[in-house]
């Protein structure tokens, strides 16, 4: 272990609810920390307010008196960045502007010790960067909290490219010597979570402005339907829009304005206007006092067919499908439509109930086709969204209801959409982190982790890959780039490469 000794002192610049929180887990780590802030007093106001969450953690039984009396007595504000000359490691937690971050490392580097180690907690700059004016850029390393850092465990440990190793390496034994989860990335736009998380976010306002469904209903087919704790719209409301926007516009920038990376105008519009979310009272949605939610836009109850036809075997997750509706008490019969390659289910009404392939329902135009999206687990999943093409009739949209209601499942009728909602959503997501471990941005298995502890997604994108198979992500991707020119859709060839190996290993 080359962890940071809890004898040394630990020195936090910015005072902020990143800064305190990341002054907090030092400190109750059992280092000495010193506080520093340009804003006269504003060093000395953290340590009151991180005083009195020691209380509480008291009052919870986190910590006992003694420890919370110790950990007072280890925590200084600074009036100067001169009195931070014994710290061992330094994490600033300024501003997201590159001038300043330098500007403070330059100083710094005048002051601390030659094997101090300096830290930046940057989301979105070049670690590389914020290292370039250094004399010995090489203890210049990311670390990268996630908000609030006492609570989340994740922490992105990010080498620049002049990073020396065993800088990266200390930095990593230390935040895991703090009780956190750290994984290691290279210094890329984004990082890990910054960078894959992105069509989560761009997919859903993609979705919003094509006019397919308000965010309400958006929100609920991704959080019943697929299992995330959050819908897009009410996170980045969480968030805040325009610190939100800012990261997707900045890791745009940073790709030189890579097209699957293009920031979306209806935030953009809604950022100019002032509603940035919770704590603006309103964004997506009205958080005013007495202010009530929308809701999603919810099918109404339609009754169930008796029986229903499949044909072929229905791809990835949706197999389970067959054992449901059998389970629900409705027959499943053979279906023998001669031609036809894709698994499907047909309604007593002839219309093709099929998981959405990347093409819209109405590629089949003189067809009566339905297309179900997708969810990792169809037996957990509450929620299900419906798109259908021009020749389906209202009798046929209600006997797929009927179906996926008997099925316990809630659903909402979107409008006809390549890859619907789901589906595009996490193969973009699945693209991106396959891109990303091709390229050695992070590992596979800390690419999971930092999806799954740093945005609390339901698993992991490299998981995901293996339940649904490279070539049906990558099927569904080449699909919708034939849908949609421009660059935005078209599949990594990392993602290809992948889809091939598979193939051969079969």
């Amino acid at each position: 272990m080359t962890a940071i000794g809890t004898s040394s002192t630990v020195a936090v610049v910015g005072t902020g609810t990143m800064g305190q929180g990341i002054a907090q887990v030092a400190l109750v780590a059992g280092h000495r920390v010193r506080l520093y802030d340009t804003a006269p007093g504003r060093a000395g106001q953290a340590a009151e307010a991180i005083g009195g969450r020691l209380d509480r953690l008291v009052e919870k039984g986190r910590i006992s008196a003694d420890e919370r009396d110790a950990a007072r007595g280890r925590l200084s504000p600074a009036t100067a960045l001169a009195e931070l000359a014994d710290a061992a490691l330094v994490i600033e937690a300024i501003l997201e502007q590159l001038p300043a971050k330098q500007e403070l490392f330059t100083a710094l580097e005048d002051i601390v010790a030659a094997d101090c180690l300096l830290a930046t907690n940057t989301s979105s700059l070049s670690v590389t960067a914020v290292a370039g004016r250094l004399r010995h850029p090489g203890r210049c390393v990311g670390m990268h909290f996630f908000n609030p850092a006492p609570l989340l465990p994740l922490v992105e440990v990010i080498s620049g490219f002049a990073t020396d190793e065993s800088a990266a390496t200390t930095a990593y034994d230390t935040a895991a010597a703090w009780g956190k989860k750290p994984v290691r990335c290279t210094d890329t736009p984004g990082f890990v979570v910054n960078r894959i998380a992105r069509p989560f976010y761009a997919e859903a306002l993609r979705v919003y402005e094509e006019r397919v469904a308000d965010p309400a209903t958006i929100d609920a087919v991704l959080r019943d339907g697929a299992g995330f704790k959050m819908g897009p719209f009410e996170l980045t409301d969480l968030i805040g829009q325009d610190v939100n926007e800012a990261v997707t516009h900045s890791v745009w920038q940073a790709f030189f304005q890579d097209p699957k990376f293009t920031p979306s105008l209806a935030q953009r519009r809604l950022v100019e206007s002032g509603l940035h979310g919770r704590k603006a009272g309103r964004g997506w949605f009205d958080y005013s006092e007495g202010a009530g939610r929308p809701e999603p836009q919810t099918a109404a109850p339609c009754p169930a067919p008796a029986s229903v036809g499949l044909h072929a075997k229905l791809p990835g997750p949706a197999v389970v499908l067959r054992e449901l509706i059998e389970e629900a008490g409705i027959k499943v019969t053979r279906d023998r439509t001669p031609g036809e390659s894709e698994g499907f289910l047909r309604l007593p009404g002839g219309a093709c109930l099929a998981l959405t392939n990347g093409y819209p329902a109405t590629s089949q135009v003189y067809e009566k086709y339905i297309r179900f999206d997708l969810s990792l687990d169809y037996r957990a999943a509450t929620r299900i969204a419906l798109a259908a093409s021009a020749a389906v009739s209202e009798a046929d949209v209600a006997e797929a209801v009927g179906l996926f209601q008997a099925l316990g499942k809630q659903v909402s009728i979107i409008e006809d959409v390549p890859g619907m909602i789901v589906a595009r959503t996490i193969a973009m997501i699945v693209d991106f982190a396959v891109d990303a471990a091709a390229r050695g941005v992070a590992s596979p298995e800390d690419i999971d982790t930092a999806m799954r502890l740093g945005v609390n997604y339901p698993g992991g994108p490299m998981e995901w890959v293996q339940r649904l198979g490279a070539q049906w992500v990558w099927d569904l991707l080449d699909s919708m780039h034939h849908q949609n020119a421009g660059g935005r859709y078209v599949p990594s060839w990392a993602l290809r490469r992948r889809a091939d190996l598979e193939e051969w290993v079969l």
